[in-house]
Protein backbone atom coordinates (compact mmCIF):
# COMPACT_ATOMS: atom_id res chain seq x y z
CA UNK A 1 0.00 0.00 0.00
CA UNK A 2 1.39 3.18 -1.32
CA UNK A 3 1.99 5.79 1.98
CA UNK A 4 -0.07 8.92 2.08
CA UNK A 5 2.12 12.38 0.78
CA UNK A 6 3.41 14.52 3.50
CA UNK A 7 2.51 18.05 3.88
CA UNK A 8 5.75 20.41 4.11
CA UNK A 9 5.62 22.27 6.87
CA UNK A 10 6.83 25.76 4.92
CA UNK A 11 3.29 25.37 3.89
CA UNK A 12 1.60 24.87 6.99
CA UNK A 13 3.75 27.77 8.28
CA UNK A 14 2.80 30.29 5.74
CA UNK A 15 -0.72 29.60 6.07
CA UNK A 16 -0.69 29.91 9.82
CA UNK A 17 0.55 33.48 9.04
CA UNK A 18 -2.10 33.65 6.56
CA UNK A 19 -4.77 32.82 9.21
CA UNK A 20 -2.86 35.25 12.02
CA UNK A 21 -2.27 38.22 9.72
CA UNK A 22 -5.59 38.26 7.42
CA UNK A 23 -3.87 38.69 4.73
CA UNK A 24 -1.36 37.49 1.98
CA UNK A 25 0.23 40.59 1.85
CA UNK A 26 1.65 40.54 5.45
CA UNK A 27 1.80 37.06 5.39
CA UNK A 28 4.25 37.08 2.33
CA UNK A 29 6.04 39.92 4.73
CA UNK A 30 7.00 37.35 7.24
CA UNK A 31 8.18 34.54 5.22
CA UNK A 32 10.28 36.24 2.74
CA UNK A 33 8.33 35.43 -0.42
CA UNK A 34 6.09 37.49 -2.92
CA UNK A 35 2.31 37.72 -2.36
CA UNK A 36 1.93 35.17 -5.51
CA UNK A 37 4.25 32.83 -4.26
CA UNK A 38 2.24 33.05 -1.08
CA UNK A 39 -0.52 32.62 -3.88
CA UNK A 40 0.73 29.26 -5.57
CA UNK A 41 1.62 27.76 -1.92
CA UNK A 42 -1.69 27.97 -0.97
CA UNK A 43 -3.59 26.65 -4.02
CA UNK A 44 -0.51 23.99 -3.55
CA UNK A 45 -1.50 22.90 0.18
CA UNK A 46 -5.19 22.81 -1.31
CA UNK A 47 -4.36 21.08 -3.76
CA UNK A 48 -2.93 18.45 -1.30
CA UNK A 49 -5.74 18.60 0.80
CA UNK A 50 -8.34 17.87 -2.00
CA UNK A 51 -10.54 21.26 -0.26
CA UNK A 52 -10.66 24.88 0.42
CA UNK A 53 -9.57 26.12 3.79
CA UNK A 54 -8.95 30.01 2.83
CA UNK A 55 -11.32 32.72 1.47
CA UNK A 56 -10.77 36.14 -0.09
CA UNK A 57 -13.01 38.44 0.26
CA UNK A 58 -13.45 42.14 -0.76
CA UNK A 59 -10.33 44.24 0.26
CA UNK A 60 -8.52 41.41 0.30
CA UNK A 61 -9.45 40.07 3.12
CA UNK A 62 -8.85 36.52 4.10
CA UNK A 63 -11.35 33.96 6.37
CA UNK A 64 -11.17 30.25 7.08
CA UNK A 65 -13.39 27.65 5.78
CA UNK A 66 -14.50 25.34 8.65
CA UNK A 67 -11.52 23.05 7.21
CA UNK A 68 -9.29 26.02 7.68
CA UNK A 69 -10.23 26.09 10.85
CA UNK A 70 -9.72 22.64 11.95
CA UNK A 71 -6.14 22.90 10.12
CA UNK A 72 -5.62 25.85 11.62
CA UNK A 73 -5.70 24.00 14.86
CA UNK A 74 -3.11 21.40 13.72
CA UNK A 75 -1.06 23.00 11.97
CA UNK A 76 -0.28 25.07 15.20
CA UNK A 77 0.65 21.52 16.82
CA UNK A 78 2.74 20.37 14.05
CA UNK A 79 4.69 23.70 13.93
CA UNK A 80 5.22 23.65 17.68
CA UNK A 81 6.74 20.37 17.39
CA UNK A 82 8.46 20.33 14.35
CA UNK A 83 10.58 23.76 15.40
CA UNK A 84 11.16 21.85 18.81
CA UNK A 85 12.95 18.76 16.80
CA UNK A 86 14.69 20.68 14.58
CA UNK A 87 15.96 23.10 17.49
CA UNK A 88 17.33 19.79 19.41
CA UNK A 89 18.85 18.25 16.82
CA UNK A 90 20.53 22.24 15.54
CA UNK A 91 21.37 23.68 18.43
CA UNK A 92 24.98 24.22 19.31
CA UNK A 93 26.60 22.97 22.46
CA UNK A 94 26.18 25.39 25.00
CA UNK A 95 27.13 25.51 28.75
CA UNK A 96 27.22 28.27 31.41
CA UNK A 97 25.05 30.56 32.81
CA UNK A 98 22.50 33.33 31.83
CA UNK A 99 20.96 35.94 34.20
CA UNK A 100 17.47 36.37 33.07
CA UNK A 101 15.02 39.00 34.63
CA UNK A 102 11.09 39.02 34.53
CA UNK A 103 8.02 40.65 36.33
CA UNK A 104 5.83 38.47 38.46
CA UNK A 105 2.75 38.48 35.87
CA UNK A 106 5.25 37.63 32.78
CA UNK A 107 6.98 34.54 34.93
CA UNK A 108 3.71 33.04 35.72
CA UNK A 109 2.03 33.35 31.90
CA UNK A 110 5.43 32.87 29.53
CA UNK A 111 8.91 32.08 31.53
CA UNK A 112 7.79 28.54 32.02
CA UNK A 113 7.11 27.57 28.63
CA UNK A 114 10.66 29.43 27.86
CA UNK A 115 12.38 27.47 30.69
CA UNK A 116 10.83 24.09 29.72
CA UNK A 117 11.95 24.03 26.29
CA UNK A 118 15.38 25.83 26.65
CA UNK A 119 16.14 22.74 29.70
CA UNK A 120 15.20 20.47 27.01
CA UNK A 121 17.39 21.40 24.20
CA UNK A 122 20.55 23.30 26.48
CA UNK A 123 20.59 21.03 29.83
CA UNK A 124 24.14 22.18 30.05
CA UNK A 125 22.70 26.02 30.48
CA UNK A 126 22.05 26.94 34.62
CA UNK A 127 18.98 30.56 34.47
CA UNK A 128 18.98 32.07 37.41
CA UNK A 129 16.16 34.07 37.39
CA UNK A 130 15.09 37.49 38.98
CA UNK A 131 11.53 38.77 39.60
CA UNK A 132 11.29 42.37 39.71
CA UNK A 133 9.14 45.08 38.42
CA UNK A 134 9.84 46.35 34.98
CA UNK A 135 11.16 49.56 36.18
CA UNK A 136 14.05 47.50 38.69
CA UNK A 137 14.78 45.03 36.03
CA UNK A 138 15.83 47.91 33.25
CA UNK A 139 18.10 49.52 35.96
CA UNK A 140 19.60 45.97 36.96
CA UNK A 141 20.33 45.66 33.21
CA UNK A 142 21.88 49.04 32.74
CA UNK A 143 24.11 47.81 35.98
CA UNK A 144 25.65 44.97 34.13
CA UNK A 145 23.47 42.49 36.81
CA UNK A 146 21.27 40.63 33.96
CA UNK A 147 22.13 39.41 30.46
CA UNK A 148 18.28 39.51 29.10
CA UNK A 149 14.79 40.75 30.55
CA UNK A 150 11.59 40.76 30.07
CA UNK A 151 9.87 44.66 30.56
CA UNK A 152 6.90 46.07 30.08
CA UNK A 153 7.17 48.84 27.40
CA UNK A 154 7.82 52.24 28.99
CA UNK A 155 9.88 51.11 30.91
CA UNK A 156 12.87 50.19 28.88
CA UNK A 157 16.37 52.79 29.03
CA UNK A 158 15.84 55.81 27.18
CA UNK A 159 17.73 54.38 23.42
CA UNK A 160 18.16 51.38 24.58
CA UNK A 161 17.47 47.95 21.97
CA UNK A 162 14.73 45.93 22.07
CA UNK A 163 12.30 43.42 20.74
CA UNK A 164 9.37 43.04 21.09
CA UNK A 165 7.82 39.89 22.37
CA UNK A 166 3.43 40.77 22.29
CA UNK A 167 1.23 43.03 22.01
CA UNK A 168 -2.37 44.11 22.63
CA UNK A 169 -5.17 46.09 24.74
CA UNK A 170 -4.62 47.38 28.05
CA UNK A 171 -8.27 46.87 29.73
CA UNK A 172 -10.36 47.87 32.00
CA UNK A 173 -10.59 45.54 34.91
CA UNK A 174 -13.47 44.71 37.34
CA UNK A 175 -14.62 41.97 39.76
CA UNK A 176 -17.11 39.64 38.18
CA UNK A 177 -19.58 39.81 41.36
CA UNK A 178 -19.06 43.59 42.25
CA UNK A 179 -19.49 47.23 40.46
CA UNK A 180 -16.53 49.33 42.11
CA UNK A 181 -16.40 50.55 38.35
CA UNK A 182 -19.31 52.47 39.14
CA UNK A 183 -18.48 54.52 42.30
CA UNK A 184 -17.12 57.93 42.14
CA UNK A 185 -14.48 58.73 42.95
CA UNK A 186 -13.78 55.33 40.96
CA UNK A 187 -11.31 53.38 43.60
CA UNK A 188 -8.03 52.41 41.58
CA UNK A 189 -5.48 49.70 42.24
CA UNK A 190 -2.18 50.24 40.81
CA UNK A 191 1.53 48.64 40.74
CA UNK A 192 4.11 51.65 42.02
CA UNK A 193 4.66 54.84 40.67
CA UNK A 194 7.28 53.49 38.38
CA UNK A 195 5.03 51.05 36.68
CA UNK A 196 3.81 52.56 33.07
CA UNK A 197 0.34 50.83 33.05
CA UNK A 198 -0.12 53.24 36.49
CA UNK A 199 1.36 56.28 34.69
CA UNK A 200 -0.84 55.43 31.44
CA UNK A 201 -3.88 54.82 33.49
CA UNK A 202 -3.73 58.16 35.92
CA UNK A 203 -3.21 59.89 32.68
CA UNK A 204 -6.44 58.32 30.65
CA UNK A 205 -8.79 59.32 33.87
CA UNK A 206 -7.02 63.09 34.18
CA UNK A 207 -7.68 63.60 30.32
CA UNK A 208 -11.37 62.01 30.24
CA UNK A 209 -11.88 64.38 33.55
CA UNK A 210 -12.61 60.94 35.36
CA UNK A 211 -12.72 61.31 39.35
CA UNK A 212 -10.46 58.62 41.47
CA UNK A 213 -8.73 57.71 43.60
CA UNK A 214 -5.52 55.21 43.91
CA UNK A 215 -6.94 53.00 46.63
CA UNK A 216 -4.52 50.43 46.71
CA UNK A 217 -0.46 50.12 45.94
CA UNK A 218 1.00 46.92 45.33
CA UNK A 219 4.55 46.18 44.33
CA UNK A 220 3.16 44.13 41.28
CA UNK A 221 0.63 43.78 38.66
CA UNK A 222 -0.48 40.75 40.03
CA UNK A 223 -1.15 42.17 43.23
CA UNK A 224 -3.13 44.80 42.13
CA UNK A 225 -6.02 41.76 41.15
CA UNK A 226 -6.35 41.29 45.32
CA UNK A 227 -8.58 43.79 45.67
CA UNK A 228 -10.51 43.72 42.28
CA UNK A 229 -11.45 40.11 43.41
CA UNK A 230 -12.67 41.33 46.59
CA UNK A 231 -15.10 43.98 44.62
CA UNK A 232 -13.07 47.14 46.34
CA UNK A 233 -11.44 48.93 43.08
CA UNK A 234 -10.86 48.45 39.65
CA UNK A 235 -7.43 47.77 37.75
CA UNK A 236 -6.30 47.44 34.68
CA UNK A 237 -4.37 44.30 32.87
CA UNK A 238 -4.30 42.92 29.49
CA UNK A 239 -7.12 39.93 29.02
CA UNK A 240 -4.46 37.26 27.92
CA UNK A 241 -3.03 36.65 31.69
CA UNK A 242 -6.48 37.50 33.64
CA UNK A 243 -6.85 35.37 37.40
CA UNK A 244 -10.47 34.01 37.68
CA UNK A 245 -13.05 36.22 39.22
CA UNK A 246 -12.47 39.10 37.43
CA UNK A 247 -13.74 40.05 34.01
CA UNK A 248 -12.58 43.28 31.45
CA UNK A 249 -15.28 45.72 31.24
CA UNK A 250 -16.81 46.10 27.80
CA UNK A 251 -16.72 49.38 26.09
CA UNK A 252 -19.31 52.17 27.23
CA UNK A 253 -19.16 51.70 31.07
CA UNK A 254 -17.75 55.41 31.64
CA UNK A 255 -14.19 54.79 31.76
CA UNK A 256 -11.92 56.02 29.55
CA UNK A 257 -10.08 54.22 26.46
CA UNK A 258 -6.72 52.80 27.22
CA UNK A 259 -4.19 52.09 24.54
CA UNK A 260 -2.27 49.11 23.21
CA UNK A 261 0.72 48.11 25.52
CA UNK A 262 3.62 45.80 24.35
CA UNK A 263 6.23 43.23 26.15
CA UNK A 264 9.87 43.78 25.38
CA UNK A 265 12.83 41.84 25.48
CA UNK A 266 16.16 43.92 26.33
CA UNK A 267 19.66 42.51 26.10
CA UNK A 268 22.81 43.61 28.02
CA UNK A 269 25.22 45.33 26.94
CA UNK A 270 28.07 42.82 28.24
CA UNK A 271 25.13 40.15 28.35
CA UNK A 272 27.35 36.62 28.76
CA UNK A 273 27.96 34.86 25.20
CA UNK A 274 26.82 32.49 23.55
CA UNK A 275 24.22 31.30 26.28
CA UNK A 276 22.52 34.49 26.20
CA UNK A 277 22.32 34.33 22.18
CA UNK A 278 20.60 31.20 22.78
CA UNK A 279 18.30 32.02 25.36
CA UNK A 280 17.00 34.84 23.31
CA UNK A 281 16.53 33.06 20.39
CA UNK A 282 14.35 30.42 22.70
CA UNK A 283 12.62 33.30 24.11
CA UNK A 284 11.20 34.85 20.71
CA UNK A 285 9.88 31.86 19.55
CA UNK A 286 8.04 30.66 22.35
CA UNK A 287 6.34 34.32 21.85
CA UNK A 288 5.66 33.62 18.26
CA UNK A 289 3.87 30.43 19.07
CA UNK A 290 2.22 32.33 21.47
CA UNK A 291 0.95 34.58 19.42
CA UNK A 292 -0.24 31.67 16.64
CA UNK A 293 -2.63 30.35 19.62
CA UNK A 294 -6.15 31.55 20.30
CA UNK A 295 -6.63 34.74 22.53
CA UNK A 296 -8.32 34.50 25.40
CA UNK A 297 -11.97 35.10 25.73
CA UNK A 298 -13.04 38.24 26.58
Amino acid sequence: MALPSGIDPDLLRTFAYIAEEGSFTRAAERVGRTQSAVSMQMQRLEALLGERVLLRGKGGTVSLTPHGRYLLERTRELLALNDEIWATFRAPTVQGTVRLGTPDDYALRYVPQVLRRFADTHPGVEVEVLCAPSSELAERLKEGELDLTLCTEGNEPKGWASTELWRGPLRWITSERGTPHRLDPLPVALAERDCAWRRITIRALERAGRRYRVAYTSASLIGTHAPVLAGLAVTVSAIDWMPPGVRALPPGEGLPALPDTSILLLKGQEARQPVTDVLEAHIVETFSAERLRPMAAE
